[in-house]
């Protein structure tokens, strides 16, 4: 079985930044049994953790129910992340539970990244502040974010749940694999020092262009 985290760090109750996890958490379920795989999917809210993070960051020790959810994050085939904006970047509060992850944790994990906000206008913190963040932690985040302002979700011309749908396929393919015959969480996922391991060096390209015509 596929296990896929939905992490939201939504602050109020009912929040939007949770609707949006519910409705990303559903159509990953979909994609990913269309591919064949039994998947379980959990959704987890960081606002009950605030005190339990403050803490950790202090101590450097989990305790309780962080110390379980910080568990399913290492135990995760991939990881959905949702964040409210705040001063045109994720919140302090999901900040603060990547910050105490192990380093290593999401390396080559699939990840899908979305936020909320009262208006388009922060659309952008998903290529300015989220794929950096996690292009640093490498996991692999797929090409498909989504943003959703305060408008979308009243909205009736379907144009989120399509790009609530592309995402999840996204994941999806790479969780599954293509048609479900493949996985690439079964295989090792690659270290970064790996990939680039057997790279040419740039004067033997030099030769190889010019006919070994430089020196």
């Amino acid at each position: 079985m596929k296990r896929v985290v939905v992490i939201t760090a939504g602050l109020s109750v009912p929040s939007s930044t949770r609707l949006l996890a519910d409705l990303l958490g559903d159509a990953v379920e979909r994609a990913i049994e269309a591919r064949g795989s039994e998947v379980g999917v959990e959704i987890v809210e960081l606002r009950p953790l605030a005190h339990a993070l403050a803490d950790h960051l202090l101590t450097g020790f989990p305790t309780g129910e962080l110390a379980r959810v910080i568990e399913q994050v290492h135990r995760a085939d991939a990881l959905v992340v949702v964040t409210p904006v705040f001063a045109a970047s994720y919140s302090g509060l999901f900040k603060n539970f990547f910050d105490v992850l192990e380093d290593g944790v999401l390396d080559g994990t699939p990840v899908l990244v979305a936020a909320t906000a009262g208006t388009a206008r922060h659309s952008l913190v998903l290529d300015h502040a989220l794929r950096p963040l996690f292009s640093y932690l490498r996991a692999v985040v797929v090409p498909t974010g989504v943003f959703a302002a305060t408008d979308d979700f009243g909205s009736t011309d379907g144009t989120l749940q399509k790009r609530v749908e592309r995402a999840a396929g996204e994941l999806a393919a790479l969780v599954a694999g293509s048609g479900g015959t493949t996985s690439p969480a079964a295989a090792p996922r690659p270290v970064t020092e790996e990939r680039f391991a057997a790279v040419t060096p740039f004067d033997q390209l030099l030769r190889e262009a010019g006919g070994d015509s430089v020196r």
